[in-house]
């Protein structure tokens, strides 16, 4: 009889899962900043095609080399799956996830224009900010408010979403980092150093020197943002976070921190993605 309990208890989960109607789209948006088509993925929940509703929108950042497939494909982040799962179990809420793409020019999508941020001739921060973000309000039923966006990152994605967050808190209503490259000083811990060299060196600073160098209003700024840091006890990067752990806890700024079993690769992020989407748009409980 308890088996049989069991059994029935699966076949309902997989049920569940089965019948959610979301759906995945790899679609290009046309940028005059940027004088190119750039790619972006977006996922939409059960029940967006049939209704009228607005929904909260977690923009997630790859890393480097990755692309804006990254965090949808099998082996890499499944997003629509454990989107689904954690909609179905009631951990997270129906909500849009946008995955934009910041690959760059060189070998495996690296080098030239890799990255969030500002470079010459490359202006992707404003293309973000003042194409990227209004068109996928206009296009798509979205809360178009602080309190109904997230952003969320891993390596690359993690320090972009950061310093986004820091640069823009009017826009988001929580951050949350996982495997964060959060300071250039530790880029020779990873591999092709020279690329990462380049990432930081267009930008306008670092998540940490920011802290340091942060007035009295943008700290202030900062504490409208809920904050969570994930990282790996053997990832390379983790120095990296606790320094910033370190500098955000120094001027009072509320920030989660957690430490878990793992390294920088998908298994670790794969895990992550359920502590992203629960964080980033909090389940209200009766």
């Amino acid at each position: 009889m308890k088996k049989l309990f069991v059994c029935t208890l699966l076949l309902f989960a997989v049920g569940v899962t089965a019948q959610a109607q979301s759906r995945l789209e790899h679609l290009t948006v046309n940028s005059k900043i940027l004088g190119v088509e750039k790619k972006y993925s977006i996922y939409l929940p059960d029940g967006y095609d049939n209704g009228t509703e607005r929904y909260p929108v977690l923009y997630l950042l790859h890393g480097a080399w990755g692309n804006h497939k990254s965090w949808n494909r099998n082996g890499g982040g499944e997003q629509p799956r454990i989107t689904d799962e954690q909609i179905a179990k009631g951990e997270a809420v129906k909500m849009i996830v946008v995955m934009p793409d910041a690959t760059g020019l060189g070998k495996r999508r690296g080098g030239k224009n890799m990255g969030y941020f500002n470079v010459q001739d490359w202006p992707y921060e404003d293309f973000f900010f003042q194409e990227f973000i209004p068109y996928i309000d206009q296009t798509f039923r979205t809360i178009a408010s602080k309190e109904g966006r997230a952003i969320a990152g891993l390596s690359m994605g993690g320090g972009g979403s950061v310093v986004y967050a820091q640069r823009h808190p009017e826009m988001f209503n929580a951050c949350y980092s996982t495997s964060g490259l959060l300071d250039h000083r530790y880029r020779v811990s990873i591999q092709n150093p020279e690329e990462i060299e380049w990432l930081w060196s267009v930008a306008t600073t670092s998540p940490v020197e920011y802290l340091r160098h942060a007035t009295a209003e943008q700290i202030e700024k900062l504490r409208t943002v809920r904050w969570m840091l994930d990282c790996g006890d053997d990832d390379a990067l983790i120095q990296t976070n606790l320094d910033f752990f370190m500098e955000m806890h120094r001027e009072k700024v509320p920030v989660e921190f957690r430490v878990r079993d793992g390294v920088h690769d998908w298994k670790f992020w794969r895990e992550a993605l359920p502590l992203i989407l629960g964080f980033s748009f909090p389940v209200e409980t009766k």
